[in-house]
């Protein structure tokens, strides 16, 4: 007689393991991070360097104070309307590639100009620096500080834009975090009670007699 042998089937397919989630993540990141470095184009940034001068009736601490103004100042559209000739570049332009910074301790207004071309952020960053001392100029009488150009913004020789490494990287660890999160808030399935065969009954006992009867 030939016997068949049936070999059962798994009736669902195996789950995928929980870190396949992070590594997802991780990969995914990494592939749009960098492809954002890649297509983006490199951006310059330059810095042009002016400087609060105390003049008749007024001290180094009014000085300090006049570039914190002058800082917050330097922005505004009256002096980026004064430096867009001079620079090149529309209003729109110089409103959002240039930045300023001051320091607490120097009488000193920083001002910073980025865009794609190297010649054209270090055109930006003096044009605004240069309005700025001729709106100081405008004041000087009441204010008794003097705004002097400190240094000439240099054209950079290499980008101030993260690379696409860097951006890769970012976004690898922000899909690796992201993926960790998906890992930790999904619902956990329940376990499915495992199925046992049902106990043995025993038969019923044979009288002690009955064996002798055969």
């Amino acid at each position: 007689m030939t016997e068949y042998h049936h070999h059962s089937r798994p009736s669902r397919r195996r789950a995928l393991p929980p870190w396949s989630l992070v590594a997802a993540g991780v990969l995914t990141g990494g592939l749009l991070g960098g492809g954002y470095g890649v297509l983006k184009p490199p951006e310059y940034t330059a810095t042009s360097y002016v400087v609060a001068v105390p003049g008749e009736g007024a001290d180094t601490a009014t000085a300090l104070g006049f570039a914190q103004a002058y800082g917050r100042v330097a922005p505004q559209i009256a002096v980026l309307g004064d430096a867009q000739e001079q620079a090149g570049v529309p209003v729109s332009a110089l409103r959002a590639g240039v930045r300023t910074a001051t320091s607490p301790d120097a009488p000193m207004v920083a001002v910073s100009a980025t865009s794609e071309h190297p010649a054209e952020a270090a055109a930006m960053a003096d044009a605004v620096a240069r309005a700025l001392t001729r709106h100081a100029a405008a004041a000087e009488a009441d204010t008794h500080v003097e705004l002097r150009q400190f240094s000439r913004a240099v054209r950079p020789d290499e980008p101030s834009s993260p690379s696409p490494g860097v951006t890769g990287l970012v976004g690898a660890s922000a899909g690796g975090l992201l993926g960790a999160l998906a890992l930790l808030v999904r619902p956990r399935r329940r376990r499915e009670p495992e199925t046992s065969l049902p106990p043995a009954v025993p038969g019923p006992a044979v009288p002690a007699d009955a064996h002798g009867r055969r």
